[in-house]
């Protein structure tokens, strides 16, 4: 029995010896043994003297590899959604085509989009009014800086210019059917089924100078041109 007990006096003299060699005292033996705890406070704000080399250095390796983990996962999150989105057509949108007091010989398409998912409304409109065989002119100078891009319940729209206001134009006509097409990706690419909106009922007159905008998110855009 005295052996046994004899065992940790000795251990602990030989602790207490070692401690007093290092010139540190009982401080350096919770250095050797560092409670999980004060190892986390201690990354987290360094003592004066620099702390534990190993302790700050595995606090900062976990930090990196925390930020780099968040900004993975950003770059995913931004590629799933830009992979989710789909192409605005008329099988995910409604289309509405209202002439307009003012400006004056005006008409604004109204696209809604009714699916699930973010589609994109790229370049402008193909319009065509009847059975035309030639397609309007996008007016340059209304092209955004960034394709407008629609959630679900969210409208997007595009101003028509349908005649020249001093009667310049030629050709001039009546027409009571309009098709409104959709671009895909690239320019002039198929972007889905067309949409068939609705004509007033004396019809909409146009000429040579029909012209359209780009899509754009703001209806007081649209009409500005």
């Amino acid at each position: 029995m005295r052996k046994y007990r004899a065992l940790p006096v000795a251990l602990l003299a030989a602790l207490a010896l070692t401690a007093c060699q290092d010139g540190t005292g009982t401080k350096d033996e919770g250095a050797a043994h560092p409670d999980p705890a004060s190892a986390t406070v201690t990354a987290t704000h360094p003592a004066a003297d620099g702390g534990s080399g190993s302790g700050s250095g595995k606090a900062t390796t976990g930090a990196t590899d925390s930020k780099a983990t968040k900004s993975d996962k950003g770059d995913k999150a931004a590629k799933d959604t830009t992979a989710t989105r789909v192409s605005c057509n008329g099988s995910n949108t409604t289309v509405t085509a209202q002439p307009v007091r003012r400006p004056l010989n005006h008409m604004l398409l109204t696209v809604k989009n009714t699916g699930s998912k973010m589609c994109d409304l790229t370049y402008y409109p193909v319009l065509r009014f009847d059975e035309m065989q030639w397609v309007p002119r996008p007016i340059k100078d209304s092209k955004p800086q960034a394709v407008t891009t629609l959630a679900p319940g969210e409208s997007g729209y595009a101003g028509v210019s349908l005649s020249a206001a001093d009667g310049s134009g030629e050709w001039g006509t009546t027409s009571h059917k309009l098709t409104v097409g959709f671009q895909g990706r690239t320019p002039n690419s198929d972007g889905g089924p067309s949409a068939l909106p609705t004509l007033p009922a004396k019809g909409v007159y146009y000429d040579s100078t029909l012209t359209v905008t780009y899509w754009l998110r703001d209806m007081d855009d649209a009409l500005s041109y």
